[in-house]
């Protein structure tokens, strides 16, 4: 069981790999579950766009895409800068954010309901303060 980070038309982001694979397993132990195997890739808006047609019907842009035992999640770095700069972060910690984001899904957290990306943000900074 792996959680491995790959880069696909981007510079790999600058992340301290174990650590971050550490805190992925304690945040899904609290969660009750086991890491299985992960892969995070990080691309370009293009690529992320181009995911989001062909496998979800999706005509925009997301930071995140998680597939559950499919693909891993697929990160588009250019929105995650992006939203650091919208919402007045740290690039760092919007990254980190995205990385937990795709893991709390895999954990049964949505966000796309009435009042689920409350939720969701607040299971997000729970996982932050764990880093």
């Amino acid at each position: 069981m792996a959680v491995s980070y790959f880069a696909e038309d981007v510079k790999m982001p600058a992340i301290k790999k174990r650590e971050t694979t550490d805190w992925i397993r304690r945040v899904a132990s609290g969660y009750g579950k086991k890491c299985g195997d992960i892969a995070y890739i990080f691309c370009s808006d293009e690529k992320i766009l181009e995911v989001n047609k062909a496998y979800l019907q999706h005509d925009y842009y997301t930071d995140v895409i998680t597939f559950d035992y499919t693909e891993g999640d697929k990160i588009g770095v250019d929105t995650v800068r992006s939203n650091a700069e919208q919402f007045g972060t740290d690039y760092d910690e919007e990254l980190h954010r995205i990385i937990i984001h795709g893991v709390l899904h895999l954990c049964g957290i949505n966000d796309k309901g009435p009042g689920e990306r409350e939720i969701m943000t607040r299971h997000e900074n729970e996982a932050l303060k764990l880093r």
